[in-house]
C-alpha cells in the first residue's frame, strides 16, 4: 500500500514538473494600464442644448487574459477627484454629493464580463458593472475598431458607454439636466507588457 502511495506521489510530482503544466499555469496573463496616459471623458446634456463636459487625467487598472481560452476581463478604476472641467464653480459641482460625491466615493469602477478577445481589435460590445457613488449598476460599453495592428499599444483602445443618473443615485436637477451621462474611455497598456491582441 505504501509503495502504490509513493508511486502515486511520484508520477503527480512528474507532471506538475512538465512543460505541460507550466503551459497551463502561463494562460492567465495580466496586462496594466499605461495610466500616464490613459484617460476618461465624460458629458451630460444641460437644458437639452448643451454638453458639460469633463475629463479624468488617468485611469488605472488591467486586462486578465486567458490565452488558452481566448478571453480577457477588463478591471478599469477612475480617481474621480481628480476631474477636470472648463471652470473650477462646475469643478466643485460634480465633486460634490449631488453628483460623483468623491469625499465619499473617490473610485468609479468598472468590471467587465468576460469577452472575446477580438473585441479589441474588430469592436463591439463589452458589458459589464459599474461602481459609482457606492452603487452598482449594469452598463455596456462600446468598444470601437482598433486603427492599429497593436490596440493598447500601437493606439488606443477607445469606448463608450452610456449610464443613467438615476440609477446611480443622482435624482437632482431633472428638469434641467439630462439622466444619460456618457462616459469615454481611452486605455494604452503599459509599454513594459505585451500586447493585448489575440
Amino acid at each position: 500500500m505504501a509503495l502504490k502511495a509513493y508511486a502515486r506521489l511520484a508520477v503527480a510530482c512528474l507532471l506538475a514538473a512538465s512543460p505541460l503544466a507550466a503551459m497551463a499555469g502561463s494562460l492567465d496573463e495580466v496586462i496594466l494600464f499605461d495610466s500616464a496616459r490613459s484617460h476618461a471623458e465624460f458629458k451630460v446634456r444641460v437644458l437639452w442644448m448643451f454638453d458639460v463636459e469633463g475629463r479624468f487625467g488617468h485611469v488605472y487598472g488591467h486586462v486578465r487574459l486567458d490565452r488558452g481560452a481566448g478571453s480577457g476581463v477588463v478591471d478599469a478604476r477612475i480617481d474621480a477627484n481628480a476631474v477636470k472641467m472648463r471652470r473650477s464653480g462646475m469643478e466643485d459641482w460634480v465633486k460634490s454629493a449631488e453628483f460623483f460625491d468623491v469625499a465619499r466615493h473617490p473610485e468609479i469602477r468598472f468590471l467587465s464580463d468576460p469577452f472575446p478577445l477580438e473585441r479589441l481589435t474588430e469592436g463591439g460590445s463589452l458589458p459589464g458593472s459599474l461602481a459609482l457613488r457606492g452603487i452598482r449598476g449594469r452598463v455596456v460599453f462600446d468598444v470601437r475598431p482598433a486603427t492599429c495592428a497593436r490596440p493598447g499599444v500601437e493606439c488606443a483602445v477607445e469606448a463608450t458607454g452610456i449610464l443613467r443618473r438615476g440609477v446611480f443615485g443622482m435624482r437632482s436637477r431633472k428638469g434641467t439636466l439630462a439622466d444619460k451621462v456618457e462616459l469615454q474611455l481611452a486605455v494604452w497598456t503599459d509599454p513594459a507588457t505585451p500586447g493585448i491582441a489575440p
